[in-house]
């Protein structure tokens, strides 16, 4: 299964129309969050609209800066991730809206409590392959550090990896965390902020993760 990822794209939708090719090659097209710019309902509609001209299988979980009504309104449109399991294909498929805290307020927060609140009753179960679409990083990767040694990712959501092995982790949030990392054997991938023309493209079959590319609209 040919999958294309894109986070943090903060309604900088003059991408969109770029990346049609890809999005019409993939069978399934994930955003990690962060897909308007402190947007509500109206924005992520019409945001949403511009996707599916290119793709009909769009699953979402919102970010930090989409406002609750966004979120409600993937949700009403069945394409929310969010503390929900969906199967698609020979894929079960979760995922986290929102982030942790920031040093400014945003609309959609939650704590480390609240996150292992969510992720112990998502009801994922053994045998078919698990992808995780988390807009918030798991902790201690490549993918949360702002600085040299300095992570701010969620524990509890590395702990949910540890304990119920996805083959893949999709995340973001972190702009300065581009990088594919490991946490044992689930690949965990933040491909940048979608707005400056960052996706990644995964082909996957079953639990085996074929490639993985970051890839850059404006830097080839």
């Amino acid at each position: 299964m040919r999958i294309v990822a894109l986070t943090d794209l903060h309604a900088r939708t003059s991408v969109i129309p770029l990346l049609a090719d890809q999005l019409k090659a993939a069978r399934l097209v994930i955003l990690c969050g962060d897909i308007t710019h402190f947007g509500h309902e109206r924005e992520m509609k019409s945001i949403i609209a511009q996707f599916l001209d290119y793709n009909p299988n769009i699953l979402a979980v919102t970010g930090n800066c989409d406002y609750p009504a966004a979120e409600k309104y993937i949700a009403d449109e069945n394409l929310s991730l969010n503390a929900r399991v969906k199967e698609f294909e020979n894929f079960q498929i979760t995922g986290l809206s929102g982030s942790l805290p920031c040093p400014g307020r945003t609309p959609q927060e939650y704590s480390e409590e609240e996150f292992e609140a969510i992720t112990n009753n998502l009801g994922c179960y053994p045998g078919k392959p698990l992808i995780l679409v988390s807009h918030q990083p798991p902790y201690g990767t490549l993918n949360d550090q702002v600085s040299p040694g300095y992570h701010v990712g969620s524990k509890s959501i590395r702990q949910f990896i540890e304990k119920h092995h996805p083959v893949i982790c999709f995340t973001g949030h972190i702009h300065e965390g581009i990088a594919v990392d490991h946490i044992g054997g689930t690949t965990v991938v933040n491909p940048g902020p979608a707005g400056a023309g960052n996706y990644v493209v995964v082909e996957i079959e079953g639990k085996t993760i074929k490639s993985i590319q970051l890839r850059n609209l404006f830097n080839g």
